[in-house]
C-alpha cells in the first residue's frame, strides 16, 4: 500500500511539472508572438506609406498633364479667338472700302465740278447753269457720303502729316498763323476714317 501511495505522488509530481513547462512553453510563444507582431505591423505600415506616396505621385502626374492640357486649350482658344476677331474686322473693312478705288477716280470729277462753280462768280445770266451744277454736285456729294465719303478740313487748321500734305510755305501774317494752313490746293478725303487723298495745303513759317 505504501509503495502505491508513493507512485501516484510522483505521478502528480510529474503531471505539475510537465503543466509548468507547457505554460513556461505558451508564455515564451506568446512573447515570440508579440515579438514578432510589431515586425508585421511595421512591415505592413512600410507597404501602407509606399502605396500612399505612388498613389499621390500618380495623382500629381495627373494633375500635372490636366494643367498642361487646360494651358493648351486655353492658348488655342484665346488664338481662335484672336483670328476670328481679326478676319472679322478685315471683312468689315472691305466691305466699307470695297468702293475705294471708284470713289477715288471720281475725285477728280468733284475738283471739276467745284472749279465750275466757283467759275460762275455772281453773273444773273449764268445763275440757272450755276443752279444745275450745284444741284449735280449737292446729290453726287450726298450719294457718296452715305458711302463714308469725308472732306478733310485744312484752312486754318494746324498742319497735320496724317491729313496735309505741304507743297509750300509762306510767311504767316500772325503768329498765332505759324504752322497752320493758310491755302487749299486740293482738297483731300478720307472713307471711312481712312484717307484716299491727303490735302495739299500751303502752311504758313
Amino acid at each position: 500500500m505504501i509503495g502505491k501511495k508513493k507512485t501516484k505522488t510522483e505521478d502528480e509530481d510529474n503531471t505539475i511539472d510537465s503543466q509548468e513547462q507547457n505554460n513556461v512553453k505558451q508564455e515564451e510563444t506568446s512573447e515570440e508572438k508579440q515579438e514578432v507582431k510589431p515586425e508585421k505591423e511595421e512591415a505592413k505600415s512600410e507597404k501602407h506609406l509606399k502605396s500612399e506616396k505612388k498613389k499621390e505621385s500618380k495623382e500629381e502626374e495627373l494633375q500635372q498633364k490636366l494643367d498642361e492640357q487646360t494651358d493648351k486649350y486655353l492658348r488655342l482658344y484665346s488664338e481662335f479667338d484672336n483670328y476670328r476677331k481679326r478676319t472679322l474686322k478685315e471683312r468689315i473693312e472691305l466691305s466699307k472700302n470695297a468702293s475705294e478705288d471708284i470713289i477715288t477716280n471720281l475725285l477728280p470729277v468733284i475738283d471739276d465740278l467745284e472749279r465750275a462753280i466757283k467759275s460762275f462768280n455772281d453773273s444773273e445770266e449764268l445763275k440757272p447753269m450755276k443752279e444745275g451744277v450745284v444741284l449735280i454736285y449737292s446729290k453726287l456729294m450726298n450719294i457718296l457720303g452715305s458711302k463714308g465719303l469725308e472732306a478733310i478740313e485744312s484752312i486754318g487748321k494746324e498742319f497735320n502729316t496724317d491729313f496735309h500734305e505741304a507743297i509750300t510755305q509762306i510767311p504767316a501774317p500772325s503768329e498765332d498763323m505759324k504752322n497752320k494752313i493758310m491755302d487749299e490746293i486740293q482738297k483731300g478725303y478720307q472713307l471711312n476714317g481712312k484717307v484716299i487723298r491727303f490735302a495739299k495745303v500751303v502752311i504758313g513759317n
